[in-house]
């Protein structure tokens, strides 16, 4: 596919500890609606395992809302899928962006014909379809679609991306909307916190992290050795009351810039870095998101600058060390954070691992009886002591290796490999790789059996097990009293391994069912499509990740 020429000029700014970011020019890109833009959510806001890649436009808590074409361009992909985006158009203007419109109810005309299209031919609701250079095209203002609530949405509102169309990178919308978003409302800062590196650093004589709330900032901080610092901070704006992501945060020591990091793009391989540019056990235990202002060994970020010491500050004098936050939205609010780090010479316990190490900087494999797990040099973002253990369960059919206490988070799949202890099931297909935590357990997946081992790719460090689903999905029919209007729904689940895959035929024919992961409901399509009056045969085809199937049939 032939790549658009690049009209909007990007810069990057390089100046002493001034963070590369692009420098982006206004362009000639409007609004995708005609009314006022408030946002519910905007770029790089904290997610689980994600930067948010646009920003949410509420629309008024319905849906069905007019979306317009930004500039002009043609559809290079559409989505349909049961969770994530839900309905989603890619569109590849002819100045070097993509706008990417998301959770939307219907598409234009031509578009939602070629999507029926594939899907009668192809027997399916997920769609993925890309398509040539100016197939389907699209003027500045025109008609694109609706906006809705589909896919993992949770309240009506339009997700709106802006891509590099080259390098796919995902674009802060702000950057070409602010001056028709209103904002004069500053970022405000919940806590720092403190963390003392392992051997090398204490705080106030601990080497636990120190939680500080912004109104006790002013209470003495000892430190000695090398630390982090780390900041909860959330950015506000004009009419509405949701808080947002940060845009710019810069540490200072002393007067000198040690840290700074400013989301103006983010790569698809950078999203699951938020993991380590976060706090991710502070998240896990506590709900809470703290930024760090300094960098982990093996979290190479694009956004941030910290120089060679990643932002570790090494508290080497008994002395008062002056630091102060600076946090600012993209329209040029923001605020400023002092507070004072004590010198106190103090005796730091060396470290010494009392479980397994793993390396960031290396690879690492785990390897026990029944367990086998290899993970490559860069997948770990910091050097890891583990809290492994074994243990029986006489419901599982392996035994439960808890890698650690609590989940590590990896940057890629790594394969884990679990022996089976029995088979009180002859088909293989049946075993699978869970999660578990606490007494609860979690499809992860699993791959044919082979000379006794079940193998599954995790993406954190927790406690794994084998488990057996031999129980089909269940199909609950809802309303039929008015089915013979064309409005049929069912509702479908699968309380162990989730559902891999279905079909719904009436007389013989295959018909569109949307399906929606946040409820489990089966929806048919385009109900006008029923030759009213007659009698019809309906078989529901439901199958789950362990190859379980149930059909039903019904007459109405």
């Amino acid at each position: 596919m032939n790549i658009c020429k690049l009209a909007t000029i990007i810069t990057l700014l390089f100046s002493s500890f001034t963070i590369k970011a692009q420098t982006i020019t206004k362009d000639s890109f409007i609004s995708p609606f005609k009314f006022p833009l408030l946002l519910s959510a905007n770029f790089g806001e904290l997610r689980g395992n994600h930067f948010h890649g646009g920003f949410d436009i509420k629309t008024g808590g319905v849906v069905g809302k007019p979306v317009y074409c930004i500039a002009d361009g043609y559809v290079s992909r559409v989505l349909v899928m049961a969770g994530g985006y839900g309905n989603a158009l890619f569109i590849t203007h002819y100045n070097g962006y993509t706008s990417v419109y998301g959770h939307i109810k219907n598409f234009s005309s031509a578009v939602e014909k070629v999507i029926k299209d594939y899907q009668l031919r192809h027997e399916t609701f997920a769609v993925d379809l890309k398509f040539e250079p100016n197939f389907i095209k699209f003027k500045a203002g025109d008609f694109i679609a609706s906006s809705g609530n589909e896919g993992m949405s949770f309240g009506p509102h339009l997700h709106f991306e802006i891509r590099n169309s080259q390098t796919n990178e995902y674009v802060n919308p702000l950057i070409f909307y602010k001056d028709i978003i209103a904002d004069k409302r500053a970022p405000v800062a919940q806590l720092i916190a403190i963390y003392p590196e392992k051997g090398t650093g204490v705080v106030n004589g601990s080497q636990e992290k120190k939680i500080i709330p912004m109104n006790a900032l002013s209470r003495p901080i000892t430190a000695w050795g090398k630390i982090g610092i780390g900041i909860k901070a959330f950015d506000y704006m004009n009419n509405t009351n949701n808080h947002y992501g940060i845009y710019q945060i810069k540490l200072f020591l002393d007067g000198k810039q040690i840290f700074g990091s400013q989301m103006n793009g983010v790569l698809s391989d950078e999203n699951r870095r938020i993991n380590g540019y976060t706090d991710f056990s502070e998240l896990k235990r506590n709900r809470r998101w703290i930024i760090r202002s300094f960098s982990l060994p093996g979290n190479p970020l694009r956004f941030v600058e910290s120089h060679d010491d990643r932002g570790i500050v090494e508290i080497n004098e008994e002395r008062n060390y002056q630091f102060m936050y600076q946090i600012t939205d993209v329209h040029g609010n923001k605020n400023q954070y002092s507070f004072t780090v004590t010198g106190k010479k103090s005796n730091i316990d060396p470290f010494i691992p009392k479980g397994k190490m793993l390396y960031w900087n290396r690879a690492n494999v785990i390897q026990e009886p029944g367990f086998e797990l290899a993970i490559p040099k860069g997948v770990l973002y910091d050097d890891v002591e583990l809290n492994y253990k074994v243990s029986k369960d006489s419901s599982y059919l392996a035994n439960i290796y808890q890698i650690n206490d609590e989940p590590i988070p990896l940057h890629t799949y790594c394969t884990l490999m679990l022996g089976l202890k029995n088979r009180p099931v002859k088909d293989t297909n049946k075993y699978y790789i869970a999660s578990v935590v606490g007494k609860r357990k979690n499809y992860i997946g699993g791959s044919k059996f082979e000379d006794g081992w079940i193998k599954a790719n995790i993406r954190d460090l927790g406690t794994y097990t084998i488990a057996v689903d031999t129980i089909a999905p269940r199909i609950l029919p809802l309303s039929k009293k008015l089915w013979k209007s064309g409005n049929i729904q069912f509702k479908i689940y699968d309380n162990e391994t989730g559902i891999k895959n279905y079909k719904v035929f009436i007389d013989g024919k295959f018909y569109i069912f949307a399906y929606s992961l946040k409820n489990n409901r089966l929806v048919m399509k385009y109900p006008l499509s029923l030759v009213r009056g007659n009698a019809h045969n309906m078989e529901v085809f439901v199958e789950d990740n362990c190859g379980n199937i149930v059909r039903e049939k019904y007459i109405f």
